[in-house]
């Protein structure tokens, strides 16, 4: 049977290393381009969590990277994300892991925690989550801002996520999380985030 805590307990509990920090986090968007986004079901859905995320992001001082697949065939980012991310990174391999530039700007800002959105699940999102984690980051996915042009892609990639160790989370799980207490001027925004609907 469990023992109840000692009078002498802390008041608070350390706060779960499972959880995210807007101080050790960084969102990570994947190849959101023109030409991909209207082949995935529901895209406007997507867009519009991401943007939530990189909003919210913004609000809490949490860095915010992405990268661009060969943008001469599939285009640049779709423009409601392209003016909150501004410049990103070519790359033809289809995991970020192999996009030098996004590395070191990964690198550079020291933090474990990578929450990663984007297209298509089952490939760029797939094997970048896979590389993050075989180098030590813990790994999130939204998995209401990932999508695939077919539902067996996005769920098998989705279950082989979870069980390599990528943590699935929703949009607003991720700006909770971030923002981890209410009654602060950060809060009410991104308590606003998290009532908008989507028009």
């Amino acid at each position: 049977m469990t023992q109840p805590p000692p009078h002498d307990a802390p008041a608070s509990l350390e706060r779960s290393p499972e959880l995210m920090s807007a101080n050790n986090s960084v969102l990570l968007v994947v190849d959101v381009q023109e030409k991909l986004v209207p082949l995935i079901p529901e895209f406007e859905h997507l867009i519009w969590n991401i943007r939530r995320l990189a909003d919210g992001a913004k609000i809490l001082g949490v860095p915010t990277l992405g990268t661009e697949q060969y943008p001469q065939g599939l285009g640049p980012t779709t423009p409601a994300l392209a003016e909150k991310l501004g410049a990103l990174p070519a790359k033809v391999s289809f995991s970020c892991g192999g996009c030098a530039p996004l590395v070191a700007q990964l690198q550079a800002l020291g933090r474990t925690q990578v929450l990663v959105v984007g297209i298509e699940a089952h490939v760029c999102v797939l094997q970048t989550v896979m590389d993050l984690l075989a180098a030590g980051y813990r790994v999130y996915v939204a998995v209401d801002a990932v999508g695939a042009r077919y539902e067996v892609d996005e769920a098998t990639a989705l279950n082989r996520m979870q069980i390599s160790g990528a943590a699935l989370v929703t949009t607003e799980m991720a700006l909770f999380e971030w923002c981890r207490v209410a009654g602060t001027p950060e809060f009410k925004q991104i308590s606003r985030l998290v009532r908008e609907t989507r028009t």
